[in-house]
């Protein structure tokens, strides 16, 4: 068994992921009414694919590193309230202009635990958003999954429902790691929902992996490789573990209380060991397709795309529906509100629960695709030079040559500009030498 330190390293608490651009600290609740609700009120942009985002923020137990908005204290009836509400933001957005009559190109359930709800919720709330908006024409259906809460059952009904891509939590493999970190799951359980749901024939099996967890130890870090890699996934996503402020984590770090226990790897660990399960899933047959994604060879499994991630990437309209959902929609972004009880009763009055909004520049628009795009390793300067008018290799030669100089960047030519391998495991560290100066140093979230 591996021995873990006692103790934490020092903190590095702190936003490390960059979602998108401008930071959502410039965004704001007086933009609803100026920008979000005229946006909303207007045609669509023409030839601009169109998603769907549902937040289900449920789940068995918070995870000590979790900073997002779920419940774990909602009991059935609470719940089947929530998915009345969702269901019903729906009907609202259906009827907004840029929004009405749109076939959807992609749909992702997210949390939160979509599986956590029974078949029959599930069921409920499919028939309802698919009788308002069909999406049997769909490109892409992602649900996210924790592996404790599947059964043979429910995972044929999620089949039923449509989803291509199943995207499984695994985070570690070791029980121990996922106890002292606060998974609800358990090793089993992982390999019981991996083995109905390839029987199923999924288009797309996903594992999520994280490096970094409070514990981790070298060894344990390559047998969750090692034991990825035997499951043969369709893909594997793999996160550095960052610790914003309100993770359970981060505030033990803070307030030296010292409830947690186990090592915390630095970044520098953290990177390496990505960068060491990347080596040998591609020796394994995978493709990097991201700093966080490795994908099997095309020409051995098909199409592994990741719609929803690429769409969102290249400015996409979503309409994202539950509490403290994001969406953007005509240009503009737009967020609801972050509390259970402001969003269900604006849904209640016939509102949009939206709580604040951002209308970026034609600037700021090309710099979000820009350092989103990044994240792939790769940019195509034509892509920019059609849809912006822009030279890459001009406008931002100073940032190019600074990745250079610090061993970041493999290539930049009017052809390709690509990342080296060091720069993309560190490339959302690399992202704000892209901003603009006034939201260089503003604080993230």
């Amino acid at each position: 068994m591996d021995q873990t330190p006692a103790g934490l390293a020092e903190p590095e608490v702190g936003s490390y992921f960059v979602a998108t651009y401008p930071p959502f600290s410039v965004w704001t609740r007086e933009a609803v009414a100026r920008d979000a609700m005229p946006a909303l009120a207007s045609a669509p942009r023409p030839g601009t694919p169109l998603g769907l985002y549902l937040h289900i923020p449920f789940c068995r137990k918070r995870c000590h590193f979790c900073y997002f908005r779920v419940y774990t204290d909602k009991n059935a009836q609470e719940i089947g309230q929530y998915l009345d509400v969702l269901a019903r933001e729906w009907e609202m957005y259906a009827r907004q202009p840029a929004i009405a009559g749109r076939p959807l190109n992609f749909v992702y359930f997210g949390g939160g635990t979509p599986s956590f709800l029974s078949t029959q919720q599930l069921q409920g709330l499919v028939d309802r958003l698919t009788a308002i908006t069909p999406w049997n024409q769909a490109e892409e259906i992602t649900f996210e999954c924790e592996p404790g809460t599947l059964t043979q059952h429910k995972l044929t009904a999620i089949r039923k429902m449509g989803v291509t891509r199943l995207s499984l939590g695994v985070e570690n493999f070791d029980d121990r790691i996922l106890e002292i970190n606060g998974r609800a799951h358990r090793s089993p359980e992982i390999e019981t929902a991996y083995r109905f749901a390839r029987s199923l024939q999924f288009p797309q099996i996903n594992i999520d992996l994280i490096a970094g967890m409070l514990g981790e130890t070298e060894e344990n870090w390559q047998r969750n490789v090692e034991k990825t890699i035997a499951l043969e996934p369709d893909s594997v996503t793999i996160y550095q573990m960052e610790l914003p402020y309100n993770t359970t984590i981060s505030k033990d770090l803070l307030a030296k209380t010292h409830q947690m226990t186990g090592s915390l790897a630095g970044w520098d660990v953290k990177r390496r060991w990505v960068r060491e399960a990347f080596e040998a899933l591609e020796r394994a047959g995978y493709h990097i397709g991201s700093a966080y994604t490795a994908v099997k060879d095309v020409s051995r499994s098909g199409s592994t795309k990741f719609i929803y991630r690429d769409r969102l990437w290249q400015g996409a309209d979503m309409a994202g529906l539950g509490v403290a959902s994001f969406g953007h929609v005509n240009g503009v972004h737009l967020q609801n509100t972050d509390t259970w009880e402001s969003y269900s009763e604006a849904i209640l009055r016939g509102e949009l629960p939206l709580g604040r909004a951002y209308r970026p520049t034609d600037e700021e628009r090309m710099r979000r695709e820009l350092v989103l795009q990044m994240k792939l390793g790769r940019l195509d300067p034509a892509y920019f030079a059609g849809k912006y008018s822009v030279d890459l290799l001009t406008v931002f030669q100073d940032q190019w040559a600074s990745l250079r100089r610090d061993g970041y960047l493999a290539e930049a030519t009017p052809e390709r500009i690509a990342l080296s391998r060091d720069g993309l495991m560190r490339v959302d560290s690399l992202l704000p030498r892209f901003f603009l100066p006034q939201h260089t140093n503003i604080r993230y979230t």
